[in-house]
């Protein structure tokens, strides 16, 4: 990995994470206009267009084929585009202002909640360190959750559902992010492409029912027109070049590099949150600091574990070769003779 490489995938990261902090507080100004369903369908559905243009002129027809991967592509589609946006959205809007910096710290914890839905479902514990980083997490976030406020406790019901709501959405995207392993010989963006289109199709249709139900406000063209900076904003950095910025960044740093720089979402959130007028407590910035301490520290003792057994590979690998050189050399001897 050269300086110039590490270079642009740390800048294609930092951009990936900023934007996704700053999704945070603008969404909260565009929901106060426009229905959370609505507002998730419509910023997906144009992400869903310009991604099938960009795929389209890049890989061709050929590219929009399924392959006999269509349930699992419409599942995957669902969890991030449907669950994960719906969901955290909603979740957001209804826990007030303090949804946003929930939302956003949350969406840190997602290495940390692949790793304890592996856990479950495939009962494979993780070492020591990782279980020791997650309950650091844990604290954080309800540092950050309750502001420090006992009386948080008392009054659980009324933000209880709201944070379940985030909490799936984002347990969606782990499942997304992990079901990309399953489509190695694709680009990143035909699987991106394909999962969007397919998850937006079903957005379309549970608007259309709950709308047709009376359940969701359809948005009027005056309503589009007061969120359409917001809206903007969600689609292009958020939607578009955070998602095509990170992919490429950990293609650079590689995975263990660049999830380091996920830290930098609840801070860009924390830092516009403070700009717009929010009081950040010292609660919420010590919370946010204790995840990101959480992350730090697993992700370098996760370096040098894997250090050592590189090493102990390496030193193994060399004991096999001089064994064996050592055999043909006797061998040779005893030919010799």
């Amino acid at each position: 990995m050269n300086k110039k490489q590490v270079i642009m995938g740390s800048a294609l990261c930092l951009i990936a994470s900023m934007s996704w902090g700053a999704m945070f507080p603008v969404a909260h100004v565009a929901l106060q206009k426009i229905d959370p369903f609505y507002f998730s369908f419509i910023r997906y559905g144009v992400v869903a267009v310009i991604l099938s243009a960009l795929l389209w002129m890049k890989e061709g027809k050929a590219a929009f084929r399924l392959e006999g991967k269509g349930k699992a592509l419409l599942f995957y589609g669902i969890m991030a585009f449907v669950v994960y946006n719906m969901l955290v959205f909603t979740g957001q809007h209804l826990m007030g202002d303090s949804g946003t910096i929930t939302a956003s710290l949350i969406e840190v914890l997602m290495p940390m909640i692949s790793v304890l839905f592996v856990w479950i479902t495939a009962k494979e514990k993780p070492p020591g360190y990782t279980i020791i980083s997650m309950l650091l997490c844990l604290a954080g976030a309800v540092l950050v959750i309750t502001n420090g406020k006992l009386a948080f406790f008392a009054e659980a019901g009324k933000s209880l559902f709201p944070l379940l709501l985030i909490l799936l959405g984002v347990t969606g995207w782990v499942l997304y992010s992990m079901g990309g392993s399953r489509f190695k010989d694709w680009s990143v963006l035909r699987y991106s492409t394909l999962t969007c289109i397919l998850g937006s199709m079903v957005s379309l249709v549970i608007v259309f029912l709950a709308t047709l139900l009376g359940l969701l406000p359809a948005p009027s063209l005056q309503t589009l027109e007061a969120v359409k900076w917001e809206m903007s904003f969600m689609i292009l950095l958020p939607g578009i070049a955070a998602l095509l910025s990170w992919n490429a960044g950990l293609k650079m740093l590689t995975p263990l590099n660049g999830i380091l720089y996920i830290n930098f979402v609840p801070i860009t959130t924390l830092v516009i949150m403070a700009v717009q007028g929010y009081q950040v407590s010292m609660f919420e910035i010590l919370g946010t600091l204790l995840v990101i301490f959480a992350i730090v520290r697993n992700n370098l003792v996760q370096r040098k574990m894997q250090k050592k057994r590189g090493q102990a590979a390496e030193s193994r690998a060399t004991t096999r070769a001089v064994a064996s050189r050592s055999g043909r050399q006797k061998d040779s001897n005893l030919n010799a003779l």
